[in-house]
This record gives C-alpha cells, structure tokens and sequence, in this order.
C-alpha cells in the first residue's frame, strides 16, 4: 500500500465525511462549537425549504402552520440520518463512545432549537441567540441530556444534543416572549 493510501480513503470515506460535516469536526479546538455553526445554515435550508413547499401546497392563511409541520419533518429526518451517521463515523474513528470530531449531532440538533422561531423571523441576532443557548446546554448538560448520552451508538450521540436543543428551545422562546412588548396588556 502506498504511503498516505489510507489517509486519503479515510478523508473519502462517506460515513467519516458525513460524520465530521465535510471535515469541520477535525477542528484541533472546539469542534463542536464548529460543528454547530453548520447547523445555521442548515437550519436556514429546512425553513427555507418548508417556507417554499407550504406555499406550493396550501393557502396563505394556513402556511404558516403548514411551514412548522413540514419544517418539524425535515429537521426529524435529518436528526433520524445523524443516528446511522454517527454510529459508523465513531466506529472508523475508533476514539471513545462519542468522539470530538463526530459534529454531525450538533449540526442537525441546533435547527431543532430554532423550530420556536418562524423562518421569516430569523434574523442574526436571533441566529445567534440560538447558536449561544445551544452551544451553552450542549456543554453544560443538564437533565436529561447527561442520560441521554448512554443511548447505544449514534442514538447516545445525537438524543443528548437534542436535549441541548429542546432546552435552548425554551430559552430561546422565553427570550423571544421578554423582548416582544413586556407581556399582556391591560
């Protein structure tokens, strides 16, 4: 075998490239912070997609309902593929249960946190009040994001990033509630 062959069939490898989100998971610091900003633009594509299919298929009034269901559908589907991702690409890395450079877990559950947020309100300063609160409870992991790293496999790896994300969901909400005009009106 010719000297970097297995370097390179590993840099190829599908499962490894899907796992490390096209190499960013190889960050030498913080690569999951790296691996969750991916989940921007992705969660940009999932609104952005749901956004065009509710309004091909329904009326105005009831897009917007629509737009949630089939966002909810894309962001799931994506977070399904993760567990079969992150299963083999921790098994080719070969370096613990949930390996460092395995981002794929924070690129698909960062758009979960965002499902309380409509596309069209996704402004910057949102986009990054959701990558902070995720980044945060993906760090610290409380309850039950600590437990739900013991899943098997890739279901341990992606279901403790999406208690990160439901927990920087309602941090997000809340947020978002605070800053709308200070509550009900008498």
């Amino acid at each position: 075998m010719e000297p970097g062959h297995d370097s390179v069939r590993r840099a190829l490898d599908p499962w490894l490239l899907a796992g490390t989100c096209g190499g960013v998971g190889y960050a030498p610091r913080a690569p999951g912070t790296f691996g969750a900003l991916v989940g921007i633009p992705l969660s940009l594509a999932t609104g952005g997609a749901a956004t065009w299919l509710a309004t091909r298929f329904t009326d105005a009034a009831g897009a917007g309902g629509t737009t949630l269901l089939l966002e909810a559908a894309l962001v799931a589907l994506v977070c399904a593929l993760g567990i079969p991702i992150c299963t083999r690409a921790a098994a080719r890395l070969g370096r613990g249960k949930d390996p460092g450079a395995v981002v794929f877990d924070e690129a698909a559950a960062l758009p979960l946190t965002l499902l309380v947020v409509p596309p069209s309100d996704r402004s910057v300063l949102v986009l990054a009040a959701a990558f902070v609160l995720f980044r945060v409870f993906d760090i610290w992991k409380p309850a039950p994001c600590r437990q739900l790293e013991g899943l098997p496999a890739g279901l341990g790896i992606m279901a403790d990033d999406w208690g990160a994300a439901a927990w920087a969901a309602v941090g997000l909400a809340l947020a978002r509630l605070a800053f709308a005009g200070g509550g009900a009106t008498g």
